[in-house]
């Protein structure tokens, strides 16, 4: 079984069943007018170098395995980690530079957490990713993807289970459009499943297809 809690914005944490946590793309709180995650990080994964998506420092154990930007594959702890190029713009990163876009498999479960993602993906991505369980994906648009593209994303990626992340929520002080925006589109053969906590717990044997979960910070 997987622990999977949502800090708001891009940050996720994922807690192993041995216990080894995996913190992504860290925010400290106060500089977006959320809460600052409060958990105690063994790695931490940076997908790019802006100040709501690095603040590891808050986050990362004395002893913490840090990856910011990460290109290539590697295992850590049974954690296997696959980063991939993208670009935070339509543009190549010629506005916003790169990102990178991370496949974790923990406990047999593949998950994908697209970063900042700037731009819709093509079938190399698709190809290059393999399977995947569970995607954390952008849908707010304004510094990443929109609703609109976040689907076309999905659609190329062919995810079993969909976590959308880095939109409005109350008390953010960024532009970004509500989650609803994004749930408007939703295909009829997808189902909606709204969370009343910020985390979820996950077995490899029983992930849902085609369901969107939707968590809430406390």
């Amino acid at each position: 079984m997987v622990l999977i809690r949502w800090h708001g914005h891009a940050c996720f944490e994922v807690v192993t069943s041995k216990g080894t946590v995996i913190v992504i793309d860290p925010h400290d709180g106060f500089s977006i007018g959320l809460k600052p995650p409060r958990v105690q990080a063994d790695i931490v994964l940076i997908t790019h170098e802006h100040f709501d998506h690095n603040a590891y420092a808050i986050v990362a154990k004395p002893n913490a395995q840090i990856l910011s930007m990460f290109i290539g594959e590697k295992t850590l702890d049974d954690i296997h980690i696959k980063g991939v190029e993208a670009y935070h713009d339509r543009e190549r990163g010629r506005r916003r530079g790169r990102t990178s876009l991370y496949k974790i498999v923990v406990d047999n479960i593949a998950f994908v957490h697209l970063g900042d993602l700037g731009h819709e993906l093509n079938e190399k991505y698709s190809k290059n990713f393999g399977s995947i369980d569970i995607l954390m994906i952008p849908v707010g648009g304004t510094y990443t993807i929109d609703h609109r593209s976040a689907w076309s994303v999905i659609e190329v990626l062919k995810p079993k289970t969909v976590i959308p992340m880095h939109y409005w929520v109350k008390g953010l002080n960024l532009p970004l459009r509500p989650v609803e925006d994004f749930l408007s589109l939703k295909p009829d053969d997808w189902e909606y499943r709204k969370v009343e906590t910020n985390q979820l717990n996950i077995d490899a044997s029983s992930i849902p297809n085609k369901v969107i979960y939707v968590l809430t910070l406390p």
